[in-house]
């Protein structure tokens, strides 16, 4: 299965519709969203193109497409006008052999862990910067797409994708700049 993961949408219909583009040109089974779809949160700014109205029309079309996780923006009014369960705190997946506890971040991160297997990969967003590193002396991994819309640190627009044994993190427009290979990691 070929998986694009995403993150903080934050209602920006120009930034959503470059996702979805890459999701196509990606050609991914499934889309895993990290939270924070349609508002920006009273600690950004209005994302460039922010609309969520075109957001809701742009991804109810693919709801039998995403998975879909909780974000500290998202809330009950929001889950009344998307297609998708979006309400879940986390989600478990397994991808070949490797367990994910994906989540949006603002609950459980690398700071405030849930309960881990070793070797489980701790998947979230909330913090807007691509991240792929070892939990101190855990022996789990901490990995973050970064934001489609709003980054920080200086960080792309991006996404990440998993398919076969491997991570990789790209810019909107699909350049490579980081990769984790199960077997070799970072």
């Amino acid at each position: 299965m070929k998986l694009m993961i995403a993150s903080d949408i934050h209602g920006s219909a120009q930034y959503c519709g470059e996702m979805l583009e890459a999701y196509k040109r990606e050609k991914a089974d499934r889309l895993l969203l990290l939270g924070d779809i349609l508002y920006h949160g009273p600690r950004n700014d209005l994302p460039e193109g922010y609309a969520p109205k075109e957001v809701i029309a742009m991804l109810n079309p693919m709801c039998r497409e995403i998975l879909c996780v909780r974000g500290n923006c998202d809330t009950e009014v929001d889950q009344m006008v998307l297609g998708f369960p979006i309400m879940a705190e986390y989600a478990f997946l397994e991808l070949d052999g490797i367990c994910l506890f994906a989540t949006h971040g603002h609950v459980f991160n690398p700071e405030k862990l849930p309960m881990l297997k070793t070797g489980d990969i701790l998947l979230n967003g909330h913090t807007h910067v691509p991240a792929c590193k070892e939990i101190d002396g855990t022996g789990n991994w901490y990995m973050n797409p970064g934001s489609v819309s709003i980054p920080k640190a200086d960080s792309a627009h991006s996404y990440m994708v998993y398919e076969n044994g491997i991570f990789s993190w790209k810019n909107l427009e699909g350049e490579e700049y980081k990769i984790w290979k199960i077997d070799t990691h970072c």
